[in-house]
């Protein structure tokens, strides 16, 4: 399988993390929508990352999508993703708000990048940031009333996977901790971030941009 975009970004990563820890190896190339637009166009029209094509030439697109494939091919024994009850539901909330921390902050990103000083909407900006640090504030909660070594149960789920790789990319891209600190995530990152299927996949952030 070949999987498209780039590693600092944590849509893009997760799923390559995912595929590390299910043991799915894969080609890699490294595309910017930016300047690889019309080359990830020619499997995706929308030329969006992640872009997952399969050995067939069929292309998959958006990272939850994805996550579902990886966990359907690995099977219910492995998938990351528990397969059903209250900790299914826990993991995809805990998922969808790591996952909105990650957006907003790339509207951040944007609004910062792409748009002259004299044009940006500062409310929006700020809404943006207290989105993002209320979902941030959120799954610390979540961590802080664990009940075993990870987020859900006694081993790494989806939900693990999903939250380091957004924490690592708003530390990244944004220096979070300059205003907040989140000692749960930051010690979940930390050792996720120590494991091998996790190193394989980290790049250094560069802000998005003409040429990138």
């Amino acid at each position: 399988m070949i999987l498209i975009g780039m590693f600092d970004s944590p849509f893009v990563r997760r799923v390559a993390v995912s595929m590390n820890l299910l043991g799915m190896p894969f080609e890699h190339r490294n595309w910017s929508v930016g300047r690889d637009f019309e080359l990830i166009r020619q499997f995706n029209s929308l030329g969006r990352v992640p872009t997952l094509v399969q050995p067939d030439g069929e292309a998959l697109i958006e990272s939850a999508a994805i996550l579902d494939f990886l966990d359907e091919c690995a099977g219910p024994a492995r998938a990351l993703l528990p397969s059903a009850g209250k900790d299914r539901r826990e993991a995809l909330r805990l998922m969808a708000i790591a996952i909105g921390a990650a957006e907003k902050g790339v509207s951040q990103l944007y609004e910062t990048v792409f748009r002259p000083p004299e044009k940006r909407h500062r409310p929006w900006t700020e809404r943006c940031v207290a989105q993002m640090h209320a979902a941030l504030t959120e799954l610390e909660r979540a961590w802080q009333a664990r009940s075993g070594e990870w987020l859900i149960g006694q081993r790494m789920t989806q939900a693990d996977v999903t939250a380091t790789c957004v924490y690592t990319f708003l530390s990244d891209a944004l220096a979070i901790t300059r205003t907040a600190t989140y000692p749960g995530l930051a010690a979940l990152a930390a050792r996720c971030e120590a494991l091998p299927e996790f190193r394989a996949s980290k790049a250094e952030w560069f802000p998005p941009g003409e040429g990138r």
